[in-house]
C-alpha cells in the first residue's frame, strides 16, 4: 500500500468530533446579556447606586448569612442547627464579598461568567465541603439580594428618580448572575447522575486548566465514551479550546410548517496528538467516541507530546 496513503488514512481515523456540548458560559453570559436588552440606560442608573449600594455591602453580607442561620432548612443544609462553624462562616461571607464587589463593580467580563459558573458547580456539592444548596434556596438568595438593594436605595436615596430604572437593571443583572450559577449547577448534577463512575485522569497542562488530576464522571448503562466527553466538557467548558477546535456543520431542521431549513451546528473537532485513551487504548483506533463504556473503564486524556 502506498505509504502516503496509510499516512492519510491514519490522520483520518485519528480524527473525531464532539458535537451537543452546552453553550458556554461565556455565550450564555452574552445571550442573555442581549436578550434581557441591558443598556447604557440601564449601566448609568446603576453605576449612580453603587456608592450606596457600596457602602451598605458588609450589612448585606453579614445580614444574609444571619437570615440562612435563623431559617431551619438553610441552617440545616450548611450543619448549623447548632449555630453557625466561625470558620465556615468566614469562608461563606469571603465567597460572597468577592461576588458583592464583582457585582458593584458592574463586571461584565466572561471571567466572571465562568466565575459565576464555578459557585454554581459547588453550589452542587462539589466545592471543598461537599454541601449540596438546592437551587431553591439560591434562586431564594438572589430574590432577597435585590429585595435588600431596593430597601437600601429608598432608605439612603427617597423619592430619587433614577431608583426604579436601576433596580430595573440591577435585577436584570442579577438574572443574568442566577442563570450563570443554574448552569454550572446543572453541569455537576449531570456530571453525578448514572448508573456506574468512571474515573477520568488529566495529564499535562490539561491538569492546570481544569485544576484536578482526576474526576469521576457517572454515566447511564449503555453510555459510550461520547457521552462521558460530553457530560466533562459541560462541566469543565474553560477545557474545550485546549482540546478541540471549533467547527461547523450543516445541519437541517423543520419549522412549524415543517419546511425544511438548513441550520449550521457546532462540533468540537479534536486537536491533532490530542488522545483520550480508554482503559489505556487509544479511542481513534478503537471505535471513536461512539466506544461503548463499562463499569471499571477508566478514561485518561492526554496532550500532544504525552
Amino acid at each position: 500500500m502506498d505509504p502516503f496513503a496509510t499516512f492519510v488514512q491514519a490522520v483520518e481515523v485519528a480524527t473525531w468530533e464532539l458535537s451537543g456540548l452546552d453553550p458556554s458560559p461565556e455565550e450564555e453570559w452574552q445571550r442573555m446579556k442581549e436578550f434581557l436588552g441591558i443598556g447604557q440606560e440601564d449601566l448609568d442608573a446603576m453605576v449612580e447606586t453603587v456608592d450606596v449600594l457600596f457602602r451598605r455591602g458588609y450589612e448585606l453580607v453579614v445580614g444574609t448569612y444571619d437570615y440562612l442561620l435563623q431559617n431551619p432548612e438553610t441552617a440545616a443544609i450548611l450543619g448549623w442547627e447548632r449555630g453557625a462553624d466561625p470558620e465556615h462562616l468566614a469562608e461563606r461571607r469571603r465567597f460572597f464579598t468577592v461576588w458583592l464587589a464583582r457585582t458593584l463593580g458592574m463586571d461584565f467580563s466572561n471571567d466572571f461568567a465562568h466565575y459565576l459558573f464555578h459557585a454554581g458547580r459547588i453550589h452542587a456539592g462539589h466545592g471543598p465541603r461537599h454541601i449540596h444548596v438546592p437551587p431553591v434556596y439560591i434562586t431564594g438568595a438572589v430574590s432577597l439580594v435585590n429585595v435588600t438593594f431596593a430597601r437600601f436605595l429608598a432608605e439612603e436615596m427617597p423619592g430619587h428618580p433614577v431608583i426604579p430604572q436601576a433596580l430595573a437593571a440591577w435585577n436584570k443583572v442579577l438574572s443574568m448572575h442566577l442563570h450563570l450559577m443554574n448552569l454550572g449547577y446543572q453541569a455537576a448534577r449531570e456530571l453525578d447522575t448514572g448508573d456506574f463512575a468512571v474515573p477520568v485522569a488529566f495529564f499535562g497542562k490539561l491538569r492546570t486548566v481544569v485544576g484536578v488530576d482526576e474526576i469521576t464522571v457517572h454515566l447511564p448503562e449503555g453510555a459510550t465514551v461520547e457521552t462521558a466527553l460530553r457530560k466533562l466538557f459541560n462541566y469543565f467548558p474553560q477545557a474545550r479550546s485546549e482540546v478541540f477546535e471549533l467547527a461547523w456543520e450543516a445541519g437541517e431542521r423543520e419549522d412549524a410548517t415543517g419546511t425544511p431549513w438548513f441550520e449550521p451546528e457546532k462540533v468540537y473537532r479534536v486537536k491533532p496528538m490530542w488522545r483520550v485513551l480508554l482503559n489505556g487504548k487509544d479511542i481513534s483506533y478503537i471505535g471513536g467516541p461512539k466506544t461503548p463504556v463499562h463499569p471499571g473503564d477508566k478514561l485518561e486524556i492526554f496532550p500532544p507530546g504525552r
